[in-house]
């Protein structure tokens, strides 16, 4: 009796994880219909891409692309014949209905941008805002982005960060963003073309002074992928040094403003926060190095993020 009332539990506990396996399964096998998936391709490397972006790319009725000639040589190279529409930056508000049209009468739709994640700094923001308007079902895949590959390697602080996107084209607008930005305590990323990188530079400098430390990435997943980070007057000079520096696809990284804490700070403040870090995170370690010391704790976790490995 007590084995049937054993069996009569564990077997229903087996069914239902055999369930959950099988739905996840099925949820990134099968595309949905009614469903807008915003799909990531390579930003350079195409073996980048993700075994469900494939699957995504095979299976959806149409494919609304930045530019359906780039896209078209992209799903040519891994076999997938599925219908392109041009979607960009031109079109994009005139078309969006259409394509919501579409999806209300349960087409499944894929949207993709030449490289990269769509909506960052690419087209698709106001399909996405009007598909969440008329309730039909987005869904995100993970994967490419510039902006995400070029921080995870920069050495910057990476806890606050904020993509600003490109910089202004004309010398103002760069100066006023650089301005706007010179207090952020956060990591700053922009994207910037090759052919304005020098002229961005040097507003900056003017700006943020030749000591604030800045990371050029470039070519990011490319053969000539190259991560550089210096005091910004040493980062100018860097690349004046040789011309293919400011060459490729360019992501800027700049950390954000350390005030002076040092004459704030006791040793034996310090100190504590240099020992309690060894066994807890630093915002741990300062706050209760602060509290025991009577000093302020953001002053100590600034001061752990500049000394401390």
């Amino acid at each position: 009796m007590i084995l049937i009332i054993v069996v009569s539990i564990y077997i229903p506990y087996i069914n239902r994880r055999r369930d959950s396996k099988q739905m996840t399964e099925h949820n990134l096998s099968v595309v949905e219909t009614a469903t807008l998936y915003i799909v990531p391709t390579p930003i350079g490397n195409l073996g980048d891409i993700t075994q469900r972006a494939l699957e995504v790319l095979k299976s959806v009725d149409l494919i609304a692309a930045e530019d359906t000639r780039h896209t078209g040589k992209l799903l040519s190279h891994f076999g997938i014949s599925s219908q392109t529409f041009a979607l960009h930056d031109h079109n994009e508000q005139h078309k969006a209905d259409l394509l919501i049209s579409k999806l209300q009468q349960g087409q499944s739709i894929a949207l993709v941008s030449d490289a990269g994640t769509p909506l960052i700094s690419d087209p698709g923001y106001h399909l996405v805002n009007r598909c969440r308007q008329a309730n039909v079902n987005v869904v995100p895949l993970p994967g490419a982005c510039a902006v995400i590959t070029a921080l995870s390697a920069a050495g910057l602080p990476s806890d606050r960060f904020s993509f600003e996107g490109f910089l202004p084209p004309k010398s103002k607008g760069r100066r006023d963003k650089f301005e706007e930005i010179a207090q952020a305590e956060r990591t700053c990323i922009f994207y910037e073309s090759p052919h304005r990188i020098m002229d961005s530079l040097e507003d900056m400098l003017t700006v943020l002074g030749p000591e604030r430390q800045v990371v050029l990435a470039r070519e990011l997943t490319k053969t000539y992928e190259t991560i550089y980070g210096a005091p910004l007057g040493e980062l100018i000079e860097w690349i004046k040094e040789d011309d293919n520096r400011k060459r490729g696809e360019m992501v800027l990284l700049i950390h954000g403003f350390r005030s002076e804490v040092k004459d704030e700070l006791p040793f034996e403040a310090t100190r504590s926060v240099s020992i309690l870090v060894k066994e807890l995170p630093l915002k741990k370690a300062a706050a209760m190095a602060a509290e025991i010391h009577g000093v302020k704790k953001n002053a100590l976790y600034k001061w752990g993020l500049e000394h401390l490995d």
